[in-house]
C-alpha cells in the first residue's frame, strides 16, 4: 500500500466566510452530509482526488490535519509511539467508512492516521 494523504480538515472560526473563500479561490465543492452535523465534505476535484473536510474550529490554535493511508491504524499507532511520535486522539471509528487516530511527529506537527474499513463502528 502506499502511505499517501487520505483525507484533510480544515478548521474554521466561520464556517460560511471559509466555504465562501475556498468555493471562489479554488472552485472547491462543499456538501454537508445529514450523519455529520457541522461538517461539511470538500470535493477538490474530479471523483478520486484527494478530499477533506471543514468544521467550526474545536479549540484555540487548531490548525489542519492531514491524513494519511495507512493498513491499520492500530499497528501504526505502535509504530509512531516506537520512533517518538505522540498520539493526542486514539483510534477512533467513523461508522462505514474507517478509522482515524491523531499524533505529533517527533518536531510537534500535526498529523493523522486513516484506515479504510466500511465495517467500523
Amino acid at each position: 500500500m502506499k502511505h499517501t494523504f487520505a483525507h484533510f480538515d480544515i478548521p474554521a472560526d466561520d464556517v460560511e466566510r471559509a466555504r465562501g473563500f475556498y468555493t471562489e479561490l479554488f472552485g472547491w465543492k462543499f456538501t454537508s452530509p445529514p450523519e455529520f452535523e457541522g461538517y461539511w465534505l470538500i470535493q477538490t476535484g474530479d471523483e478520486g482526488d484527494l478530499g477533506g473536510g471543514l468544521m467550526k474550529r474545536q479549540a484555540p490554535g487548531q490548525g489542519p490535519v492531514n491524513y494519511v493511508q495507512v493498513e491499520s491504524v492500530a499497528d501504526y499507532v505502535v509504530k509512531l509511539e516506537g520512533l517518538g511520535g505522540q498520539v493526542t486522539v486514539p483510534k477512533t471509528p467513523v461508522p462505514g467508512m474507517g478509522w482515524f487516530a491523531h499524533f505529533v511527529d517527533t518536531e510537534g506537527n500535526p498529523c493523522a492516521l486513516w484506515e479504510t474499513d466500511v465495517s467500523a463502528a
